[in-house]
């Protein structure tokens, strides 16, 4: 249920931030800079896929906390920031914010279930 949450809070926070700030892609300002992607447009700032991205590790690292998943998992996110910005739709400031917003979302969550679960453990203990 918490990766679930994460998931939602990381898209409402990726998608309000980037209609609140309205920055544009560096394609678009910057002539020099050659769009790799077929993506139409839209807004730049955060990334919303190195948000995704980095929501997914850090569930995993949470859930699974062994090298051999916490690894793989930020390199999968940390190349999803790279080829965005290679790709000529991000600036390093969005992949940097999108990378927080989405382990910071996926580490709220997981503190919440853990709280929830928490307090239904007393609820039980009580009633017994």
């Amino acid at each position: 249920m918490y990766m679930g949450a994460a998931f939602l809070f990381s898209s409402l926070v990726t998608q309000s931030t980037k209609r609140i700030v309205n920055r544009q892609r560096p394609f678009e300002t910057y002539s020099f800079i050659v769009k790799r992607d077929d993506e139409s447009g839209g807004l730049s700032f955060p990334s919303g896929h190195t948000s995704s991205a980095f929501c997914t590790a850090t569930n995993l690292s949470l859930r699974y906390p062994k090298w051999y998943v916490i690894a793989p998992a930020y390199l999968f996110a940390t190349s999803v920031g790279w080829a965005r910005m290679y790709q000529g739709v991000h600036y390093p400031s969005d992949v940097l914010v999108g990378a927080l917003v989405g382990a910071g979302s996926a580490w709220l969550g997981w503190k919440a279930q853990k709280w929830i679960s928490g307090k239904k453990e007393r609820k039980k203990k009580v009633t017994l």
